[in-house]
Formats: structure tokens, sequence, C-alpha cells
């Protein structure tokens, strides 16, 4: 797949969809020229948490808020790693069964220290920040909202005060 020639605008890069991500788009996105590296992260719906059988997760996102905070995200990035060419944020919304894929984050940079370092940070800053809700449905048929990013939920299924993610 070709790198592009320009920028990719700021909606492609940074986007909330109730549609499937395609982690080809997301790779294509996160290319350019100047790579010598792309890091991706894919976060899927698993089958448990701690020790609990989940069946599905639900997102719900204040979209423009959301979006907001990835670019605050990336703008912190491009400042921390100035080499950084691309950075890609894309999460889904509604509701997603096992193995689905629920966010993808992408750094390309010209070195894969770069990549990788600004990757782990964008998905562990949006964990934290991004106005976006999860509730995890279990196999028991109770369910729970985990509540904003990583940092906030309910203990009435055994999680801690940071959540089960």
């Amino acid at each position: 797949m070709p790198a592009p020639t320009s920028d990719p605008p700021v909606a492609a890069r940074l986007a909330i969809s109730a549609q499937p991500l395609s982690l080809d788009r997301v790779y294509a996105l996160a290319s350019a020229p100047s790579n010598g590296a792309i890091a991706l992260m894919s976060g899927t719906v698993r089958n448990q948490t701690e020790g609990a059988a989940v069946t599905a997760l639900e997102y719900q996102a204040h979209k423009p808020m959301a979006v907001s905070v990835f670019g605050q995200i990336e703008a912190e990035a491009r400042r921390q790693w100035p080499a950084l060419s691309q950075l890609v944020i894309h999460h889904r919304v509604g509701y997603l069964t096992v193995g689905e894929t629920s966010v993808l984050v992408a750094a390309g940079a010209p070195h894969r220290g770069d990549a990788f370092a600004a990757c782990r940070y964008a998905i562990d800053a949006l964990k934290h920040r991004a106005p976006i809700w999860k509730k995890e449905y279990w196999a028991d048929g109770s369910s729970d909202w985990v509540g904003m990013g990583a940092c906030e939920r309910s203990d009435s299924h055994g999680g801690d005060a940071v959540g089960r993610s």
C-alpha cells in the first residue's frame, strides 16, 4: 500500500465509529514516506475480566469531546516525539462481542522506538481521559458500566477502583 503524499485530514485520523474498525485503513493513514516504523495497537473484546466470563462490551462516547481529547493526545505525542509523522486513533462505539476490535491506535515514525512509545502513550492517555464509557456484559446475565476511560467504575461485580480494562 503506497504511503500518502500529504497528511490525512484530522477527521480521518481521529475518529469514533459505530462501524467495524479497519486495520488496513488505520495502517494506511499512519503511513508516510519518512516512516521506518509503524507501531499499531489493536484492542479487542476478550472473553473474561478478572476471572468473570464476558460475553460482550458496549461502548458509548461523547463524540465531539472524545475526538477533541484524541487531538490533545496527538498534540502531546508530537511534542514528546517530534519525529512522529502520523498518529491515528480510531475507537468503536456500540455493542461488540468477544473477538471484535474496539480500538486501533497507530503511530508512524522514522524509528521504531518513537513509534512504539507514541503508540503506547496514546492508548494509555485515551483510556484515562477520553469520555468513552464501557459496559461489560457477563455470562451470568449481569452487566455493569465501567465508567469514563479506565478511571471510574462501580464495584458491583468485584472490580477495583481503576476498573478491569
